[in-house]
């Protein structure tokens, strides 16, 4: 049994106002595996002061950038001493299945390598050449930290929606108080660990697990400069209300409902093989998840039948079993939710192919869904136009390209995609057609040096490299 008693508050650890403590349950098999204080509105109130106090005082801010480096640097060299400790922590909370907490911390490598190498290379402070040489003045230009930063973050996959914000929110200069669901309490409890071991000045950071309601707390306080917020995109309209009545700034990473474009001359093995990470990744608990999967009529029922084998081959169990690629759902109402749109996209008339509202036999004991696949999906489907945040694809057909590109783009949704294809070159223009903020062609991974977000509902702004860092600062022109 893990135990957090105590929260994470200005960089130490704090008894909570409520000393009842929450029950973290096994998506598995719904044991306690482990009990953790939750936040509420005072603690939020000490976390902000802190951070706030912290920030007019200096301490971190007016830190020279090379020594900020180093102590991120030494974060992420903790956190990979870390990494086999922290996948079993989100696989025992989450029900992430262990291939997917391993391969993440991988990327939680790249991910931070990119925002450390945009720390070392940004322009802290240019003096710009005059468009009018004869002019006497000469401009100088500083990005300069925000301020205090609400980082709030979902359950899906904690510690590389956590550090997707605090690394650039700290890199710059900021304070940050970092709000995580209270289903990662045990994994965000251990990230708060090993932030106190880097050493940071006294309220720079705080974690804390708290529900909802302490979340919108959180965003709407005075003295919060900056909302930084990944989640649903009903989630986020609310948060954007508040930061625009308050003119906070805001960046907003939201749902997506993508597409994966499979083009005539595709090697179907392949690309039905990248849908397998590329669609069901994380238990299909993922906001980049392809999970319209978009094939040309003449290649339909080819595309099909790969897809049913390749779904039907895979282990659905125990996260912590090295065999298994599907693990549960986080939580019984999200196995339901899932469930109740199998059932619908029943009841819409779409074949079912594999799968259905059934729970797999002899996992009856835990939150699992069957991963199902339906064909004969119009678009206009809900099972097409909704994130379900699960095991779920679906199969539409497509006329010819112009049609192929309509159907990806016909979505509230901008967030991810892909195109496959034998030839790269026009896959490549293919993606350009995509309204997505990230395209992938033929199963490439995402490049953490290069933007990530959101076009449409999927979010406002964008995080990784450079682009990502310089969300967490202001322009200041001095002239002289």
């Amino acid at each position: 049994m893990i135990t957090y008693g105590r929260l994470f508050i200005g960089g130490s650890w704090a008894e909570p106002s409520d000393p009842d403590l929450l029950d973290i349950a096994s998506p598995h098999d719904r044991s306690v595996v482990g009990r953790a204080a939750q936040a509420r509105p005072a603690d939020i109130d000490r976390a902000v002061s802190a951070a706030r106090a912290s920030f007019e005082a200096g301490a971190w801010r007016l830190t020279p950038p090379a020594e900020r480096i180093a102590a991120l640097r030494r974060f992420n060299a903790l956190r990979e001493e870390n990494a086999e400790e922290i996948a079993h922590l989100i696989s025992l909370e989450n029900g992430s299945a262990g291939w997917f907490t391993r391969a993440g911390q991988l990327g939680l490598t790249r991910q931070a390598n990119a925002y450390l190498k945009a720390a070392e290379e940004f322009g802290w402070e240019e003096t710009l050449a005059p468009s009018d040489p004869a002019s006497p003045v000469r401009s100088v230009v500083r990005r300069e930290a925000v301020g205090v930063v609400a980082a709030v973050i979902p359950w899906n996959s904690p510690f590389s929606s956590a550090t997707s914000k605090i690394i650039p929110a700290l890199l710059a200069g900021n304070s940050v108080v970092l709000k995580v669901s209270p289903e990662n309490s045990l994994s965000m409890g251990f990230l708060a660990g090993l932030l106190e071991r880097v050493g940071l000045p006294e309220g720079v950071i705080s974690v804390l697990p708290a529900d909802r309601e302490t979340s919108e707390y959180l965003v709407s306080h005075e003295e919060v400069d900056k909302i930084a917020f990944t989640g649903s995109t009903r989630a986020g309209r609310r948060i954007a209300s508040i930061a625009g009545e308050r003119l906070k700034r805001v960046s907003l990473e939201l749902g997506g409902k993508s597409a994966a474009i499979i083009l005539p001359d595709a090697d179907i093995e392949k690309a039905v093989t990248g849908v397998k990470s590329g669609s069901l990744l994380n238990n299909g608990e993922s906001c980049v998840a392809q999970t319209r999967i978009l094939a040309p009529r003449g290649r339909y029922e080819e595309v099909v039948v790969a897809l049913k084998e390749l779904v039907e081959s895979l282990r659905v169990g125990d996260p912590n079993d090295p065999g298994t690629f599907i693990g549960p759902m986080i939580r019984p109402d999200q196995q339901e939710r899932v469930r109740d749109y199998i059932r619908l996209g029943i009841e819409e008339g779409a074949r079912l192919v594999t799968g259905g509202p059934r729970i797999p036999a002899g996992l009856e004991k835990g939150n699992y869904v069957t991963p199902t696949v339906f064909a004969d999906v119009d678009n206009s489907m809900r099972i097409a136009r909704e994130e379900i945040f699960g095991p779920v694809l679906v199969v539409i057909p497509y006329d010819d390209e112009d049609d192929a590109v309509r159907i990806a783009n016909d979505s509230e949704y901008g967030l991810s995609g892909g195109v496959w294809s034998s030839d790269e070159e026009h896959a490549l223009a293919v993606a350009r057609r995509v309204r997505t903020g990230t395209v992938t062609v033929n199963g490439a991974s995402i490049d953490f040096d290069g933007p990530f977000g959101g076009f449409k509902a999927s979010g406002i702004g964008r995080e990784y490299g450079a682009v990502g860092l310089g969300a967490y600062t202001e322009y200041k022109t001095i002239t002289v």
